[in-house]
């Protein structure tokens, strides 16, 4: 059975941390920021880990 292809476009949406868990950037945060509260926008800049319920399938596609 031949390996399988790398997912290229989840390949660029999601990095492996040091640790082994999968680091993605949050959504929203492309434009219309005079609608976004201060607060969110902030919250938005930093990244967050992959949700227990996800992980599985996007390490698949890694």
């Amino acid at each position: 059975m031949p390996k399988m292809k790398t997912h290229r476009g989840s390949a660029k949406r999601f990095k492996k941390t040091g640790t082994g868990k999968l680091k993605r950037s949050h959504a929203y945060r492309s434009h219309m920021f005079a609608n976004k509260s201060q607060k969110q926008k902030r919250k938005l800049r930093k990244g967050a880990v992959v949700s227990s319920g996800d992980y599985k399938r996007i390490q698949h596609m890694i």
